[in-house]
């Protein structure tokens, strides 16, 4: 089958066009093509499907086979292969999504490619019912305390369409993201696993950002997670609601707008085609 690696600020994934082609087994193909030392080599799958509803659907799949919901990144990319490739004309689009339907606005350079695309991310869910996380159901879990392996965490959860666990350090670059990311991506509380993000705050406009994403690992960005970190700054006062957050592949532009919408701006970007032979 034919495919195209793409990326967005490092978050990089295989993607198939199922306008074209058939994929029976998505979860196991997912496994193989991530490999990086013997398949194509990234982060997940992301299947481009028709839609009844939107212009195209999305879903993908972490290295690990495990299905997610939503991929901030992943659907900026979504957005450039359909535009770029002819499944859209115009340059704003919808595109459905296991955690609903997402608009979606492209910029072209003077490639006439799509360099950046601006995603309304949806308004954020905070109950603990809706991320889902144990405890009340309605109630939010703002600035809540987690005490692992004799240490004490203090973790805000949003949900952007998948759950996120948001912990804000002091110097992010030397934190133990994996030792401490996959332990509480399985933590009890959390029924459906858990993304976390790690934060340094540089200042009220402007953040540092780590992320262990659940059945991936640590991976270079996270468009959700990079969601989650801003509605988690204002809700705990350490940021304002429009700022820039700085991630190992890249940056990106975020706002939470006074109606409830996360929008986020950032990269999309082609890297090469191929084949691949599932074995």
């Amino acid at each position: 089958m034919e495919f195209t690696k793409m990326h967005g600020a490092g978050n990089d994934y295989v993607y198939i066009n199922c306008f074209d082609e058939q994929v029976e087994d998505p979860a196991t193909l997912a496994k193989q093509v991530s490999n990086r030392q013997f398949g194509i080599g990234s982060d997940g799958l992301i299947l481009i499907l028709p839609s009844d509803v939107a212009d195209v659907r999305m879903r993908m799949f972490n290295l690990d086979g495990s299905e997610g919901k939503m991929c901030g990144n992943g659907i900026r990319c979504v957005a450039k292969y359909a535009y770029d490739h002819g499944l859209v004309e115009q340059l704003a689009m919808t595109v459905e999504t296991g955690s609903g339907i997402l608009s979606l606005t492209m910029s072209i350079g003077p490639s006439k490619l799509v360099e950046q695309v601006l995603v309304n991310m949806g308004v954020p869910r905070l109950e603990r019912g809706e991320i889902p996380m144990a405890g009340p159901v309605a109630e939010q879990a703002v600035a809540v305390s987690l005490v692992l392996d004799d240490q004490q965490f203090e973790m805000t959860c949003v949900s952007m369409g998948n759950p996120h666990a948001v912990i804000f350090v002091a110097d992010v670059e030397h934190f133990p993201v994996v030792a401490i990311g996959q332990k509480i991506e399985n933590y009890p509380w959390f029924p459906e696993r858990i993304n976390v993000e790690f934060v340094q705050v540089v200042s009220p406009t402007e953040v540092i950002q780590r992320t262990w994403e659940r059945g991936s690992g640590e991976t270079l960005a996270c468009g959700s997670g990079a969601s989650a970190v801003t509605v988690a700054g204002v809700l705990t006062g350490r940021t304002e609601r429009k700022i820039i957050n700085h991630l190992r592949g890249g940056d990106l532009e975020l706002e939470w707008l006074k109606n409830g919408a996360v929008m986020m701006t950032g990269p999309a970007v082609e890297v090469f085609h191929g084949n691949f032979d599932p074995k």
